[in-house]
Formats: structure tokens, C-alpha cells, sequence
């Protein structure tokens, strides 16, 4: 009769009230919770500070060599990763060097995890190396102290390793220009390159879509790092840069990394406590090395230009780059897009042919949606891109020169437990050979990077401006105290201890959280108010993601009337110098040209039968211009069961196959036809044949291409 009289049903009102209660009550415990968490997060700040922080590291280490005792002083240190009880290194693999950024945080973070680059590197037994620094740079250090310091580092685990190949030196972020610039300078000293997120181009970037490169215009250069530099008794605080990167998503900054932990206050505790160590953990440079990187790099973009001078006098080109590179990137990275990270290879080589020429290999590996941390911190990524980049590192050595884009296929892989079989996921790996137009398809057209030239001149100018005009002053009045009080009272120390112990208002903080956990109400998860909740949140995430497109929208805008204006980029460019560089660099590129060519074509009908079969194999793996990681594993069995290749060490036949390749790359046809001349034993053709079927059948699949490559060399062997 009550519901025929439209009179409400108390029973629900009734099950609403007790959802509110319920809610609220979960919610006061969680924020209780939450409060705890940001007090340990203080305290572990503080903790951190008072050990010197140390690196992050899951691994123990040893310290090999102390870069405070060399004749010139710097906060490095080269560390030997000390494996765990059960894994086995073997002293003839190749060492792997890995270098963390110093790029606002301190070292530690690829080795946070087990699951890391330091831990799939272990379980392939390979010696790990770990380059670590300190928070303070010594005094009077330089950007090229640092790499002096990291080149004697790498000598010295060659020389811990004599019978292994070079190292493979790993360069995340910051590390990795820093790890290119090395090599470029010291070849002789490292191995293969793997650089993980790491820009090289610094002006590159799609309109709409990468927002950074355009702050240092809008703040008008350099001059900015020079005054905070001054403030901070001639010391750069690297807490600037990480704030520069809180920045660029403020909803995740100021919302999402906290909502998430108040909305799952009960589980993510020790997540976020563990990543905070090491995002809260700040360093300093010196004012010398924070300008060489703002003026050579980021605002001068000179490293992809060839055009960095070093301390005495001696200029840096990528092109001297000898050993192979492996480039990581992720489309989902807002800090290092894959612009940054792969355009320097179009600027430096121009075409895959010159990248050929100059003998280089480089394969990239872009990553669909990982974020720029993410490529260094995440577990899955570990288990899968670094795992199969380590364990196919040597590989790199024996593709021919050129552009490659490395391929990850799924696979399953069966594990007999005994009783049961285990199914475990596994991959292959394949390198197809790619052109500079597949690298330029992810950019929108070198045009806008025009825009960047007038920058560096406007930063040259406004920096001497402010040296000689507000930074006597500035330094004058700037005390050691002055500096320190400075330091701590930026907002990224400033949000971390005032939640710890040290403040007495947090002490009821830890108190209430015990009682809490001993009376926890989690509420239920079907309760109306936690929906209620995530709407409000996705409200919050949406309005402050449209403040930042706005914001966004509103620095390019800025920067491109500013520096996009003709009136401007006549006044403030270097035009006839850049095009009298450009047309002495595209003469002296024709001649080597020239020279190379006659060099390869000179060499057809020269050699025996280990130059034509390795001449065999290189023809039929590249003719469907995919090398197959089971291509390479028949390469091997052949050189380990041949006797003819028993007497042949790795170096010479690593430069047989370079060699071979680019013979082929010269003139693939000519190079087919001069094979019976270094095989002039028809035994010796017919297994020369014989090599290139099991090569088109080893990955599984005989491609169109292959078949007819197979026809023309059963052709041209007369077998």
C-alpha cells in the first residue's frame, strides 16, 4: 500500500546513511594513513640526506676505483656490482657498464629493482658495472673532468677483463648523451652503445605535442641558470630540474601521485616510499658544468652538429662514433621523445648510405606508451626490451652497417617442472632494415626547428647582459648561509620535511596511523560514495590536464612570435656561417664517397673460401632485409663446426663480416659474380649453396626475396 501511494521506501535512505558512514569513515582512516605515509616519506628524505645519499641500488657493490683521488677530482665512482647466491658470471662475456643519469636525482635507479638492467644483465652472466656519483661536485670540476673520469673507468674494466670483448656501456637519460660524447671522443675504450631515453637532438620535437624545448627561449636562454647558479654560491641545484619535469603534468604532480596513494592507502605504501628515496634525492653541479650543458646541448644544440669544443680545444663529432648503437625510445615519453632521441642520426648521417660508409650499425626500439621513467624503473620493460637488448648485444657486432629497427615477437617457452609443464613467455628478435625517411615520419619536418637558432644567439646575449649587470650584485650579496638557506627552502626539500618528525605537528601523525591499523574499516567496494569519489578525481585530473594544454598552447604561441618573427631571425642567426660549413661538409662528403667505392669494389675478387661463405650467408640473411636472431645462431654453429673457421679469432672475423658487407652493399650484383673466383673448387660452391638454403630456411619462412636469391646463386655457383 506504501509504494501504491508513491511513499518512499526508508530501506533504501537507510542503506544510503550507512553507506555514507561507511565511506567516511574508510575515507578519515585513509587520510590518516596518508598523512603517515607523507611523514615517512620526510623522514626517509632526512635519513637519506644524513647517509650522503646513496645510490638506490638493490644490488650490493663494491668500489673499484674513487674518482676523488684522481690528479683531477671528481664525484664519480666506478662500482662492481656484486651478484647474489645462485647466479654465475662468466669472465669471458662482455662487461656491462651502466651509467645513471645526473639529471636533477641521484644515482641508483636502474638498479632499483631486481627486475632492472643491472638485473637481467646478472642472470645472462655478464660482470656488471655500475657508474655512481656523489651529491656534491668537487671543487673547480668540469663537464670534462667528469668524462675523463668515466673514459679511465671503462680502461679499467677492460683491463679487469683482457680475454672478453669491449664493454657494452649503458647510458639512461642524461648518461646516454654523456656516453655518446665519450665514445665519440674515445672509440678505442668502449664496446656497443645502448642509449636508453636519451636525447641528442635537442631542438627536435612535434608542434603541439612537445612542449619542454621551447622553456629555454621563453625564459630568454641561459641567464636564468646563471643568476640561480650565483644564488647558490656558484653551484647549480639539481632539485630545478626535477621540478622541470613535476612540471610538465601537473596532474600527476599535484593529484594523481597523491590521489592514488589515499585511494589505496592500505597497499601503496611501500611502492611509493621506495620510488620517493630515490625522486626526492636532489644533487648539485658546479656553474661550469650545468652552462656546458645548457649552451652545448639543450640551447646551443651543437652535439648533433659536430660542433662541441671540450676543454682543450679538441671538437666532438657523432660521425667518429665506431661501435654499434642501441637507441630506446617510447612515443609515451614527454621529456625525451623519440624525435630527440633518434633525429641526430638523420642530421649527422644524412642517408643510410653514409651511415654504411662510415661502417656504423644503429638500431632503434621505440617503445608504443611507456612514460620517460618507465623506461629505466618499470619491471615489464626490464623483462622484455632490456632483457632481449643484453642478451643480443653481441649480436650487434655482426649486423652490416646501416639503420635497423629492432622487432620483439612473442613466444611461449616451456619450462618441464616435473610433474607439470610450466608455460613462460619468451621472445624472438629480428632486425629489419630501415631507411632515414622511417626515422623523419615520426617528426612534422625539420622546418620548426629553425625557430631554435635565433635562442642560442638571444641566450648568448641576454646571459652577458645579466654577468654584467645584475651578478656582481648578485654574488655580493650571496653568502655560504645565503646558499644554504636557499637550497633548502625550495619547494621540492621544503614538500618533503615538513610532513616529517621534525615538524611537531605531524607527532599525533604516527600514533593515529597505529590505531588505525589496528581498527581498519575498509570500506566496501561496491559503496555509491567510492564512485562518487573517482568522478570527483577524474574532474580534477581533467580540469588541471586542460590548464596544461593551455598552457602549453600559450608557450609555443609565445615562442613562435618571438622567435618565428623574420625581423628576428635575421638579426639573431649565423646563416652565412652555417652555409659555408654545409657546403664544405656536403664536398668532402662526395669525395669520400668516391673513395669508398672505388675502396669496396677493389676488394670483390679478393679473398678464399671464408670470405665467400661469410660473403654467402650475409647475401641470403639480408635478402628479405630482416636479420633473424636464428640467422645468427646458424652463423654460429657454422664458424664453431667448420674447420676452416676454427683459426679465425672473433675480432677477425667480426671485420671479415663487416668487410663482406659492405662489399655487398656496394654493389650486391657485382659482388654475387665474382664468388667462383674465391670459390674456385666446385666442392667448395656446392657447400657455399648448401649454406644458403639452411640460411633461408632457418627463421621458419623462405621469403619471395629469398628464393630468389637462392636461384641467382645457383646460378652464378654453377651447382
Amino acid at each position: 500500500m506504501a509504494n501504491e501511494k508513491n511513499i518512499p521506501d526508508p530501506t533504501g535512505f537507510l542503506k544510503l546513511a550507512e553507506d555514507a558512514v561507511n565511506y567516511w569513515t574508510d575515507a578519515a582512516q585513509r587520510t590518516v594513513l596518508f598523512m603517515d605515509i607523507l611523514r615517512k616519506r620526510g623522514n626517509d628524505y632526512l635519513e637519506i640526506v644524513k647517509k650522503g645519499q646513496p645510490p638506490v641500488l638493490t644490488f650490493d657493490y663494491e668500489i673499484i676505483m674513487d674518482g676523488r683521488s684522481l690528479e683531477r677530482p671528481v664525484n664519480h665512482d666506478l662500482a662492481r656490482i656484486i651478484p647474489e647466491k645462485g647466479i654465475t658470471i662468466d669472465p669471458g662475456n662482455r662487461p656491462v657498464v651502466i651509467i645513471d643519469p645526473r639529471a636533477g636525482h641521484g644515482p641508483g635507479i636502474g638498479g632499483s629493482k631486481r627486475d632492472s638492467e643491472i638485473g637481467m644483465a646478472l642472470k645472462q652472466g655478464h660482470p656488471v658495472y655500475f657508474i655512481l656519483f656523489y651529491p656534491d661536485p668537487e671543487e673547480g670540476q668540469t663537464y670534462d673532468d667528469v668524462k675523463a673520469a668515466q673514459t679511465r673507468f671503462i680502461e679499467e674494466v677492460r683491463k679487469r677483463h683482457p680475454g672478453a670483448p669491449e664493454p657494452a656501456v649503458i647510458g639512461n637519460c642524461q648518461a646516454g648523451w654523456a656516453v655518446a660524447l665519450l665514445s665519440a671522443d674515445r672509440p678505442d675504450v668502449t664496446g656497443p652503445l645502448v642509449l636508453n631515453g636519451s636525447p641528442l637532438s635537442y631542438w627536435a620535437g612535434v608542434d603541439g605535442k612537445n612542449p619542454m624545448r621551447y622553456r629555454g627561449g621563453i625564459y630568454g636562454g641561459i641567464w636564468l641558470t646563471s643568476l640561480l647558479c650565483d644564488l647558490g654560491k656558484g653551484r647549480f641545484d639539481g632539485a630545478n630540474l626535477v621540478m622541470n619535469f613535476e612540471d610538465l603534468n601537473p596532474a600527476n604532480t599535484y593529484w594523481t601521485k597523491q590521489y592514488n596513494v589515499w585511494a589505496n592507502a592500505d597497499k601503496e605504501e611501500e611502492r611509493f616510499l621506495n620510488f620517493e628515496k630515490w625522486w626526492n634525492s636532489y644533487f648539485m653541479m658546479n656553474a661550469e658544468e650545468i652552462h656546458f650543458i645548457l649552451k652545448n646541448l639543450f640551447v646551443g644544440n651543437r652535439l648533433e652538429n659536430g660542433r662541441i669544443e671540450m676543454d682543450k680545444g679538441k671538437t666532438i663529432d657523432l660521425k667518429n662514433l665506431d661501435d654499434p648503437i642501441m637507441v630506446f625510445a617510447s612515443g609515451g615519453d614527454n621529456i625525451t621523445p623519440p624525435q630527440q632521441a633518434l633525429n641526430w642520426i638523420a642530421k649527422v648521417y644524412k642517408s643510410v648510405d653514409e651511415i654504411r660508409r662510415h661502417g656504423q650499425v644503429i638500431v632503434y626500439r621505440v617503445h608504443e606508451n611507456i612514460g620517460h621513467l618507465g623506461i629505466f624503473v618499470s619491471g615489464s620493460v626490464a623483462k622484455k626490451e632490456h632483457k632481449e637488448i643484453i642478451e643480443n648485444i653481441d649480436r650487434l657486432d655482426f649486423l652490416p652497417p646501416g639503420l635497423y629497427e629492432m622487432v620483439i615477437e612473442e613466444k611461449e617457452r616451456v619450462i618441464d617442472e616435473g610433474d607439470h609443464e610450466l608455460h613462460v613467455p619468451d621472445y624472438y628478435v629480428h632486425y629489419v632494415e630501415r631507411d632515414i625517411s622511417d626515422i623523419l615520419a615520426m617528426d612534422d619536418g625539420f622546418e620548426n626547428e629553425e625557430e631554435f637558432k635565433p635562442v642560442a644567439v638571444v641566450s648568448e646575449l641576454n646571459n652577458k647582459i645579466y654577468l654584467h649587470t645584475l651578478a656582481p650584485w648578485v654574488r655580493f650579496f650571496t653568502t655560504e648561509q645565503t646558499a644554504k638557506m636557499v637550497k633548502e627552502l625550495h619547494p621540492m626539500r621544503f614538500s618533503r620535511y615538513i610532513f616529517s618528525d621534525e615538524n611537531p605537528f605531524m607527532l599525533p601523525v604516527k600514533s593515529m596511523a597505529e590505531w588505525v591499523k589496528e581498527n581498519r574499516k575498509p570500506v566496501e567496494k561496491d559503496n555509491p560514495f567510492l564512485t562518487v569519489q573517482q568522478c570527483v578525481s577524474d574532474s580534477v585530473i581533467a580540469f588541471l590536464n586542460g590548464y596544461r594544454d593551455i598552457r602549453d598552447a600559450r608557450q609555443e604561441f609565445i615562442f613562435k612570435s618571438i622567435y618565428g618573427n623574420p625581423v628576428i631571425r635575421a638579426l639573431f642567426s649565423a646563416k652565412e656561417i652555417e652555409e659555408s660549413i654545409v657546403e664544405k661538409e656536403e664536398t668532402d662528403r662526395e669525395e669520400a664517397i668516391r673513395a669508398d667505392t672505388i675502396r669496396w669494389m677493389d676488394r670483390m675478387e679478393k679473398g678464399g673460401f671464408v670470405e665467400a661463405m661469410v660473403r654467402v650467408g650475409r647475401a641470403m640473411i639480408g635478402a628479405d632485409k630482416i636479420w633473424d636472431e636464428r640467422e645468427f645462431d646458424l652463423s654460429r654453429k657454422l664458424v664453431k663446426s667448420h674447420e676452416r673457421f676454427k683459426n679465425i679469432s672473433a675480432n677477425s672475423l667480426k671485420k671479415i663480416a663487416r668487410e663482406q658487407s659492405r662489399i655487398l652493399q656496394t654493389d650486391e650484383n657485382r659482388a654475387l659474380m665474382a664468388l667462383p673466383k674465391l670459390l674456385p673448387n666446385p666442392e667448395d660452391r656446392k657447400k657455399a649453396y648448401e649454406l644458403a638454403v639452411d640460411f633461408a630456411g632457418s627463421d621458419g619462412n623462405v621469403a619471395e626475396s629469398e628464393k630468389d636469391m637462392l636461384g641467382k646463386l645457383k646460378v652464378i655457383l654453377e651447382v
